[in-house]
């Protein structure tokens, strides 16, 4: 009984058959998977019982590792290395000035983790300084920042319950007051700042100095500190 052939199924008779790959063809059936090149026994390549041509042979350029506790191990500490290499490399380049264009969820958790950290030593130094009795000098950035966020907190009582709607224009002689909202959460690390949640609006915010705001958290009505790269501008 005449086989059927392994690419169209129809009988094939002796004059025109080739045997190759454990299978049958028609001669005009035996060609290239990919670009449909007619073959012979000399000019073809088997690769999962299907022929190729030498141009469109599949090739294999990986190899399937077993998840071991050894393969595991070492996947763990490859990322641990990367990981640790990441952050040497960011902080080099922060040293040399230099901006990471990359945003990736690593990098923001990074930048927030050492925003807190810088956060923290400020006060510590404050407070320490506040405690050893020693007064900074008016040009001291410390004492600017808090000068201004003492004079804002005097104005915020004093305008206590006169805006409960967000206004775009300043009452005071001055300018504009902008309207932010905050990107992400944020828990005050001292008593002159105010906590808000990601999405909060921010009303009467005005810039302390290049990394300090102070404003009132709309959803408390509580004013205070805030830091100005948890925000971003509405107006």
């Amino acid at each position: 009984m005449n086989p059927p052939c392994a690419r169209c199924g129809k009988i094939v008779y002796p004059t025109e058959k080739v045997s190759c790959l454990d299978k049958n063809w028609h001669k005009g059936c035996f060609h290239c998977e990919v670009c449909k090149m007619t073959l012979n026994m000399k000019n073809y390549k088997g690769y999962d019982k299907k022929p190729y041509c030498n141009a469109h042979y599949p090739k294999t350029s990986f190899t399937i590792v077993a998840d071991t506790p050894e393969n595991l191990r070492l996947r763990q500490q490859s990322e641990l290395q990367s990981q640790v290499k990441y952050k040497k490399d960011f902080e080099e380049s922060k040293g040399r000035g230099f901006s990471m264009v990359s945003d990736t969820p690593e990098m923001q958790r990074l930048r927030r983790t050492q925003e807190q950290i810088s956060n923290a030593k400020y006060h510590e130094d404050f407070e320490r300084a506040r405690g050893r009795g020693f007064t900074p000098g008016l040009d001291d950035p410390s004492m600017e920042r808090y000068q201004r966020a003492n004079q804002m907190m005097g104005e915020a009582g004093y305008n206590k319950g006169m805006h409960h709607q967000v206004t775009e224009m300043d009452r005071r002689p001055g300018g504009i007051i902008r309207v932010y909202r905050a990107l992400y959460d944020y828990a005050a690390q001292d008593h002159d700042e105010v906590s808000f949640r990601d999405g909060d609006v921010i009303i009467n915010a005005q810039p302390i100095d290049e990394g300090w705001m102070y404003g009132t958290v709309q959803r408390t009505g509580k004013s205070g500190m805030l830091p100005a790269n948890y925000v971003e501008c509405c107006n």
